[in-house]
């Protein structure tokens, strides 16, 4: 696993507190992650989420997803758990709006340390946001403690891809992106395994180059002025940004990281 120990918690909340986090709002929308809702029903179906369930996702965002999981799959309950007052507040208020806030619900605190109770969920959720957690180990044995025998866990997560990142490109992707880290598709694996988990399914989604390449082609063709608008009006900075995500493409299609699909059991 690739680390970064100059990034912390205070770091990431610092993201979604400000203006960066709204921009990647804007070119991603309410579902921030790579893939948007084909990503998330591809997760749910290969996971085998749907009617009946109750779930808990962790490091939750604005809850984009648990509204997905509810409205579209029939998930009875959801609870979000994050590390940010601002998506948490933000997320709350479009669950009302939505009209979900009856089956969602929000936790503010350390996606490693929930507080919720052992056993009780019959999944855990997450997209593309691990990333953003130091100890990954950790985080895998809270998911696991919070399903019950047999549930599952269902995730999507920025990776290192087979190709790998040499020491300085890894500096200036996990700057940018403000991770303290990354796993691989294999260490992802090998700790779901050495947790009590069966694995399902750990692959590239292949979706990470091409779905970047979008994201910059919309702020060229459509978006320039709404993004200049969350930077203050500052095109230097939009610039800047502008060559770190391409940048990412350039990894991405080099093999150096890749969206990773888990589904794995507790036994």
């Amino acid at each position: 696993m690739t680390m970064n120990s100059d990034v912390s918690i205070d770091d990431v909340r610092a993201v979604y507190d400000g203006a960066e986090g709204d921009l990647w709002e804007l070119i991603m929308g309410h579902q921030i992650h790579i893939g948007g809702f084909k990503s998330s029903m591809d997760l749910a179906q290969r996971a085998g989420i749907g009617e009946g369930q109750k779930g808990v996702d962790l490091c939750c965002c604005n809850g984009a997803g648990m509204r997905f999981l509810t409205r579209f799959v029939n998930v009875d309950a959801m609870t979000g758990v994050d590390a940010t007052k601002t998506v948490v507040e933000r997320g709350t208020a479009r669950c009302i709006e939505e009209g979900l806030a009856d089956k969602i619900n929000f936790v503010h605190a350390d996606a490693c340390d929930s507080g919720l109770a052992d056993g009780e969920a019959n999944f855990v959720w997450a997209e593309d946001a691990w990333c953003y957690v130091v100890d990954k180990t950790r985080l895998i044995q809270e998911a696991v403690r919070l399903i019950k025998p047999g549930g599952t866990l269902a995730f999507t997560d920025w990776v290192e891809g087979p190709a790998g990142l040499s020491d300085e490109e890894a500096k200036r992707f996990f700057a940018f992106m403000k991770f303290p880290n990354v796993q691989s598709i294999s260490g992802y694996r090998e700790l779901l395994e050495s947790n009590g988990c069966e694995v399902i399914a750990a692959e590239d989604t292949g979706r990470f180059g091409p779905y970047v390449d979008f994201y910059m082609e919309m702020i060229d063709k459509q978006f320039t002025y709404d993004a200049l608008r969350i930077l203050n009006f500052d095109m230097d900075t939009l610039q800047a940004i502008g060559g770190e995500m391409q940048f990412l493409s350039d990894l991405a299609h080099a093999g150096k990281i890749a969206q990773g699909l888990f589904v794995a059991r507790k036994r």
